[in-house]
């Protein structure tokens, strides 16, 4: 979605349609008659999210004007906001409209940039295999002219622009199908996505993961006749010489559960397994957008799940990159296997100030949260609380989850170090306290289990259904809050 400013306000040269956000129950003055009745009758108040269409004739030309709820303009007024631009988008994206004249009179820049976010967030499709799509499904809403816009708001724009297209790329590595997106291939797609923008991208083969000994994340990958890589982007955009943040992402690009094969029902939606992953290249790219001061590495552990004759069995030991030896009871509990030999090597790489890892890691988390929270477990009481208050900030909500002894000793093996998992309850637990057995020297972690999050069986105010980009923006706004002085 382009989105221009224009100085002057709505006449016969401005698009068609004309939109205005509204507080509820604060219909603006001077309304025509038709859109004001017309708008009570049809109930709308300007709840955060609601949508009224009508008409009016100016100058002897009609035109549709369009009223998007903003709701009662307190703490959530952001949100709402960003909730109206996506009621406008849901609503005119396939509409036969091309352009749309956004009035801002009224809004602060940080507001206009919240219904602008909104908006192009929410226009968001992945389309690039359908071929019969009917006309009146095909996108026409392309354009949004920004009117009456207040100083700052084009800066504002750019930020939250920046913020976006992070998001829109996780979607896209999220959304593409298991064939087109595997470990070679997503590490290349994000080589081309970060070029000038001024991250520093490599990516490790199998022979120097070898090498290094990640027999953990190896031995997820060896059944599959696709390599394994490991993907670090760096943007180093903070004080020299200080310690960055790493954020580590479980990057499974297609999921069969290895010999432990998972059902066929539902295995397609396995291509979504390397959500984490997404959600950190899509927070790099955002954060090197909009040249965020900070010191930033993202890690990407990617890796192929399949099932063929050299692929590990239940009952093999792994021996992690720690050193740490691992009897696999389950090959569909991989996940925390590449994740534990990611978050070795970037500890010992980069000695990061802290560590934040995303995956879709256990069904149990969604049974505990469906797709309304991801769970956060952490070792470091101020490090929870900061991803809690980002999570708030930024929508990506997040709830804790505790670590303790006790589930630790329910992962004890008796012929290696530890089993790949635990017992049927707390599964979710069982399998972060797998992975903090792989933090070194007390660093400050945290582990965020986004399973029913990376995916939406339905439309959300600012996503359709699909890919949601869940991750981006808290990791974002986490940086804002923590690491930008």
């Amino acid at each position: 979605m382009n989105v221009t400013f224009a100085a002057a306000n709505h006449d016969a040269s401005t698009p068609r349609l004309l939109a205005r956000v509204v507080e509820q129950d604060k219909l603006p003055a001077g309304l025509p008659r038709a859109v004001s009745e017309g708008a009570a009758a049809s109930r709308f108040s300007g709840k955060a999210g609601q949508v009224f269409d009508g008409f009016q004739e100016v100058d002897g030309t009609v035109q549709r004007l369009a009223l998007a709820g903003a709701g009662k303009g307190d703490e959530a007024r952001l949100p709402a906001l960003e909730k109206a631009g996506g009621a406008l988008t849901a609503k005119y994206l396939v509409s036969g409209e091309k352009e749309l004249a956004l009035d801002t009179a009224g809004l602060s820049a940080e507001e206009v940039a919240a219904v602008l976010l909104g908006m192009r967030l929410r226009a968001w499709r992945w389309d690039e295999y359908r071929t019969k799509l009917r006309d009146e499904q095909k996108p026409t809403l392309a354009t949004v002219v920004v009117l009456n816009a207040p100083d700052g708001a084009e800066a504002a724009w750019q930020d939250a622009s920046a913020l976006a297209a992070g998001v829109e790329f996780t979607r896209e590595l999220v959304a593409e199908p298991p064939n087109v997106i595997y470990p070679a291939s997503f590490a290349e797609r994000a080589r081309e996505r970060f070029e000038g923008t001024g991250a520093k991208v490599r990516v490790l083969d199998e022979a120097e993961m070898d090498a290094l000994g990640m027999g953990a994340l190896l031995g997820v990958g060896q059944g599959s006749a696709r390599d394994s890589r490991l993907l670090v982007i760096e943007w180093m955009g903070g004080n020299e010489g200080e310690a960055p943040v790493a954020f580590v992402g479980k990057g499974v690009t297609f999921d069969t559960g290895g010999i432990s094969l998972k059902p066929g029902a539902g295995m397609d939606e396995m291509k979504w397994d390397m959500g984490g992953a997404g959600a950190v290249a899509g927070a790099m790219l955002a954060l090197a957008k909009r040249k965020a001061k900070a010191n930033v590495i993202g890690v990407c552990g990617l890796v192929e799940n399949m099932p063929d004759g050299n692929a590990i069995r239940p009952g093999d030991v792994l021996t992690s990159m720690s050193g740490q030896t691992i009897e696999v009871l389950n090959t569909d509990a991989e996940g925390r296997l590449v994740l534990c030999d990611a978050l070795c090597w970037v500890q010992r790489e980069y000695k990061p100030a802290r560590i934040v890892d995303l995956a879709t890691l256990t069904g149990a988390m969604v049974i505990a949260l469906g797709q309304e929270h991801a769970g956060l477990f952490a070792n470091d009481e101020s490090l929870a609380d900061d991803l809690l208050a980002a999570g708030k900030a930024s929508g990506d909500k997040l709830w804790r989850f505790p670590l303790a002894p006790e589930y630790d000793k329910l992962i004890d093996s008796p012929i290696a170090d530890m089993k790949n998992v635990g017992p049927r309850w707390a599964g979710s637990i069982t399998a972060a306290q797998f992975l903090q057995r792989f933090i070194e020297n007390d660093t400050p972690w945290a582990h965020l289990d986004i399973a029913g999050m990376a995916w939406a069986e339905k439309p959300g105010a600012t996503f359709d259904k699909g890919a949601t980009g869940y991750g981006v923006r808290l990791l974002d706004t986490f940086v804002r809050e923590t690491a930008e002085g």
